[in-house]
């Protein structure tokens, strides 16, 4: 059962600009690093927004991970499907609207997205 005020906690974060901007919010309290917010709308089918973000190993992938989890099901949004795992130093949390990328540094380099995406808006960067 949902209670009332879960019910408008999810409705608050249905918009995909304030889904992405919480999610930005709770990888940058978990010291996430090189956090980057791209705007996707107009250039992607699929989803509205990217956030990437590195983690300095395993462990702080783990607990990434957890933190978007726990703190978004607390408020009624819960993720499509998750990719990755920590040991891969690579994960995937799906929102739909909004996808996350969780990097060790060396998959980050590897991967690119930036690069990929280079002509879509970045929102925000925090270093």
């Amino acid at each position: 059962m949902v209670t009332a005020k879960k019910e408008e906690r999810r409705e608050q974060l249905l918009d995909s600009s304030q889904l992405a901007r919480q999610i930005v919010d709770i990888v940058e309290e978990r010291k996430g690093t090189d956090i980057v917010l791209i705007d996707l709308r107009g250039f992607s089918p699929f989803t509205d927004y990217f956030v990437i973000a590195t983690a300095e190993n395993e462990r702080q992938l783990r607990a990434l991970l957890r933190a978007v989890e726990e703190r978004l099901s607390e408020a009624g949004v819960e993720p499509h499907h998750i990719e990755g795992t920590p040991e891969s130093g690579w994960i995937l949390i799906d929102y739909v609207d909004v996808i996350v990328h969780l990097f060790g540094p060396e998959e980050r380099e590897f991967y690119r997205l930036e690069s990929v995406w280079a002509n879509a808006p970045v929102v925000l960067r925090i270093q």
